[in-house]
């Protein structure tokens, strides 16, 4: 798992990017001891594990918006790039409530029905009454939409199996456990 993931940024000795939010240098300052801990603006001390962790994090993030425009783009030129997420959890999850949808992504009902309407200007979504409760409508991938997204998923997947190859199997399966437990604990 050595793999230098950040080609391009530099590093410093212990292999980590230099960027450190700001910690390092002047203003927030590491300690003129060797190994001791960064030290804060509120100068208190900064466990390395969580600052590697923020940087790693930082870069994934930054990493990962750029994949999800470069994907919504290859489902379709004229799609959104946050509309991305809601193809994606259609696909996974089926049908849903648009209110389910805002819920899941963190936007509110005039945002949702605004990325809901170009979605289906797109082709990709269609929306039907829902027979539970006629005031509210259901929405779930078109035919076209579902062919397309699954097209991109399994793009992405040959990717990560062409990116990961030289990776054990254990290890790949106990990063996608880590993240998953990360994403449980960030949700709360």
């Amino acid at each position: 798992m050595g793999a230098d993931v950040h080609k391009g940024e530099d590093r410093n000795d212990g292999g980590l990017p230099v960027d450190d939010g700001g910690l390092s240098g002047e203003g927030g300052g590491l300690s003129g001891d060797a190994g001791a801990l960064p030290v804060g603006p509120d100068g208190l001390a900064v466990d390395h594990e969580y600052l590697s962790l923020e940087r790693e994090l930082t870069f994934l993030f930054r990493r990962a918006r750029a994949n999800q425009g470069e994907m919504a783009r290859e489902v379709h030129p004229d799609l959104e790039s946050a509309a991305y997420g809601l193809l994606v959890r259609l696909d996974e999850y089926g049908r849903q409530r648009a209110t389910e949808l805002a819920a899941y992504i963190g936007v509110g009902k005039a945002t949702m029905s605004r990325q809901l309407r170009a979605l289906e200007d797109l082709g990709l979504i269609a929306r039907e009454p829902d027979p539970a409760d006629g005031r509210a409508w259901l929405v779930d991938l078109t035919g076209e939409g579902r062919r397309r997204v699954a097209h991109v998923r399994e793009a992405r997947r040959a990717r990560y199996v062409s990116q990961l190859s030289h990776w054990d199997r254990r290890e790949v399966a106990e990063l996608a456990r880590l993240m998953h437990q990360l994403n449980g604990v960030m949700e709360k």
